[in-house]
């Protein structure tokens, strides 16, 4: 048996279902990474930390998949070595904040500089159930972006399935 590994970064504001996301998947517990802020690297007195969660799930027998969650307020700053050999990135939008589209622009920006294969999946749904994923097709749509748009539950596995299935679907059209 060939194993064949990809790599795939989740991103999003904070409690847009990244964490819960990777643990509806896997089946053993994630690991936290700690990892240098390279931005911070030219100042040893301003050196810092930053947590990455990662976990690997095994999708058809040999493809193993390994995912890592980026922290919040650092991707700009560790952006490229995380994305660096990834088959794309996941973007997790809460739909219940009012930020719900500037964020997504910030994340398709940010992920943009080092990805060109991305998939977004909007959660928190049913806490706005306001206009459901038309704000975010407009979005899509004025940026003349082709993104896979999907609601998903970060609790259930076969929508977070579809999210990562969408995703490779992409990476092997390329």
């Amino acid at each position: 048996m060939i194993l064949q590994k990809y790599k795939i970064v989740f991103g999003g504001p904070l409690g847009s279902g990244k964490t819960n996301s990777i643990q509806t998947l896997t089946e053993v517990s994630m690991l936290s990474i700690d990892a240098i802020n390279p931005a911070k690297k030219s100042d040893p007195n301003k050196v810092s930390s930053v947590n990455i969660e990662y976990a690997e799930i095994e999708l058809d027998e040999g493809l193993i998949v390994g995912l890592y969650a980026t922290p919040t307020a650092h991707l700009d700053s560790i952006g490229a070595k995380l994305c660096k050999d990834a088959v794309g990135a996941v973007i997790l939008i809460d739909h219940s904040l009012k930020s719900a589209v500037e964020d997504l622009e910030y994340y398709v920006d940010a992920f943009k500089k080092h990805l060109s294969n991305i998939v977004i999946g909007v959660t928190h749904l049913d806490e706005d159930p306001q206009q459901l994923l038309k704000k975010y097709r407009n979005w899509i749509s004025m940026r003349s972006e082709t993104l896979p748009l999907f609601a998903i539950d970060a609790r259930q596995k076969d929508d977070v399935l579809i999210l990562i299935e969408a995703l490779i679907a992409r990476a092997e059209q390329e």
